[in-house]
């Protein structure tokens, strides 16, 4: 997943950080990588303190580009935090780079994450912010709000690993191409 938010960094980091004069060009390259591991970080910390709900919301409608969304606001202020602690930029200047980057980034991972098409996929987010430990109110969160990512594949009102399994069945061509895929017939 960081490999996939520093795509994103760079892809949103032209115009905040590149082109931004209160960045020296030889701290570009460092600016965009502490964005990348400060939002990643930020979205496990928010997990790990409960703040389950507040994630979930941000994966509704266009919550993740809102600037007064907690998670949103959380994220920008300890980017704006580091950017200033580790680079020396100044308070306004690290706020207007975490303020123009934050919102920009989560409302294109959080698109990436429920656009069918793309290989990144929600439980790669949600094994991200778990840390890979299967954090389960996190697997709650998505159980509970799955059906809004279009991850309840089979529409019986739930997230779980039936859901699963068809999911890889359907991208698999049915479960002969998935026994095929699985023993290289």
């Amino acid at each position: 997943m960081l490999e996939q938010l520093t795509q994103l960094v760079q892809q949103y980091g032209n115009d905040a950080v590149v082109k931004n004069n209160a960045i020296p060009n030889e701290q570009n390259e460092a600016v965009m990588g502490e964005a990348s591991s400060s939002i990643l970080s930020g979205l496990q910390k928010i997990a790990s303190e409960g703040g389950i709900e507040q994630l979930a919301g941000l994966f509704q409608g266009n919550a993740a580009q809102d600037s007064s969304n907690p998670v949103v606001q959380q994220l920008t202020q300890q980017l704006s935090g580091s950017l200033g602690e580790k680079f020396g930029i100044n308070s306004t200047d690290a706020s207007g780079v975490a303020g123009n980057l934050i919102p920009q980034i989560l409302g294109s991972l959080v698109g990436k994450a429920k656009d069918p098409n793309d290989s990144f996929q929600i439980s790669d987010l949600v094994t991200a912010i778990s840390g890979g430990s299967g954090n389960g109110g996190l697997m709650e969160a998505v159980s509970k709000y799955g059906g809004q990512f279009g991850l309840d594949q089979n529409a019986d009102g739930k997230v779980d690993m039936e859901d699963a399994m068809t999911a890889v069945t359907k991208k698999s061509g049915g479960l002969g191409g998935l026994f095929g895929k699985l023993f290289g017939k």
